[in-house]
């Protein structure tokens, strides 16, 4: 008995001598991380995580239904479809031709209403917004210096730095794009109550606007660089500018850094629903235009869904793949979250689920192309 105490207290004082180290070496953030996802057995952000954080609200306004085709989920899976929704998770799929829904079916308990975890779709919906804001005068061109916002971004090669090169991936900033890593600046922007500090103290590492790289400081520093030029909160914009007019069916969640009134973490985690994220696609497809009304400018638009350097799978806030010689923009998450539109066909595909299959020497999961294949068998 006295063994087992012996190592029952020399156990606490490991675990107390820990912690005491996190916070003396700036890690304590890991501790969220370990009570949110690791003791929920995940070994990464999952979908229902908004659950575990502090959210703040994105309002719907009136809602506005998707229409229904005729034949209307008049289509039976394929099998081989119906064993990749299996093998990766899917909890919804869904396909809408000519604006109007032909097909949607949902999974693992998941329904029409669900709210599940946007990932880095997120990021179309920021620069979306950066488009917004543009057009409301809030910030003059894509061209605009990030330092004209942030001070701490003013001087050396982050004055070169643009919202331009925020949104298209060309930054250059110091940021380590490791989701597996608990000790890369990725994981602790999830976990860190504080961003903004966080943020401000990254740096550079490249000469900005001059190649891609997927970082999601991006999006974060972009994030900040529209509440101080509007004004407002992230989340209060986006439902005014976008939620809102693009007739939402429900309130979605966006996930803070701390408590109400804190950052957005504005490089993933909206939680909402199949439906309401196919809206964007929509508003893109229509280049900006909305029920008669354009809600961004067309040449945005234009610009966002081509790629800004060569040969480069991303525009500005969009991804860009072919599919058997049709251009593809699209939404993308981290677990195979994917809203995909190929505009010449008028044809959107939402795909949200648990898991996705390894990238190929394209950028992208094999299974990405099933999900739009299966789409061109309904009629």
């Amino acid at each position: 008995m006295k063994i087992l105490k012996r190592i029952f207290l020399s156990l606490i004082s490991l675990i107390l001598i820990l912690i005491i180290a996190l916070y003396v070496f700036d890690y304590d953030y890991l501790i969220k991380a370990v009570r949110t996802i690791y003791f929920t057995g995940h070994t990464t952000a999952y979908l229902e995580d908004y659950r575990k954080f502090d959210n703040t609200t994105i309002e719907a306004g009136t809602a506005q239904p998707w229409p229904q085709a005729k034949n209307y989920n008049n289509y039976t899976l394929s099998d081989e479809l119906m064993q990749t929704h299996k093998e990766f998770g899917s909890i919804a799929y869904m396909v809408i031709k000519n604006d109007s829904i032909v097909f949607e079916d949902y999974y693992d308990g998941f329904g029409q209403d669900s709210k599940s975890n946007s990932f880095s779709m997120a990021k179309s919906y920021v620069s979306a917004l950066l488009g917004k804001a543009i057009k409301d005068g809030y910030i003059n061109s894509l061209d605009q210096p990030v330092g004209d916002f942030i001070s701490e971004y003013s001087e050396g090669t982050a004055a070169q730095m643009t919202v331009g090169d925020l949104a298209s991936m060309a930054s250059g900033l110091n940021w380590d794009e490791s989701y597996y890593s608990p000790f890369s600046v990725t994981t602790r922007a999830y976990f860190d109550d504080h961003l903004e500090p966080v943020m401000l103290g990254l740096g550079m590492k490249e000469k900005p606007g001059t190649a891609y790289k997927y970082l999601s400081g991006n999006t974060q520093l972009l994030a900040m660089v529209l509440e101080r030029a509007t004004g407002k909160k992230l989340a209060d914009y986006l439902s005014e500018s976008l939620w809102k007019p693009l007739g939402a069916n429900q309130d979605a969640l966006w996930q803070l850094d701390s408590e109400e009134g804190g950052l957005v973490k504005a490089y993933c985690c909206i939680a909402s629903n199949a439906r309401d994220f196919a809206r964007l696609g929509k508003l893109y497809k229509d280049y900006g235009e909305w029920n008669g009304q354009q809600i961004l400018d067309s040449a945005f638009v234009a610009k966002s869904i081509t790629p800004r350097f060569e040969g480069e799978p991303y525009g500005y806030g969009f991804w860009l793949k072919d599919f058997k010689d049709k251009k593809v923009f699209m939404m993308r998450g981290h677990l195979g979250q994917y809203v995909m539109v190929i505009p010449e066909d008028d044809l959107i595909v939402v795909r949200l689920g648990h898991s996705r299959g390894k990238t190929n020497a394209t950028g992208y999961p094999d299974e990405m192309d099933a999900y739009l294949e299966e789409a061109y068998k309904m009629n």
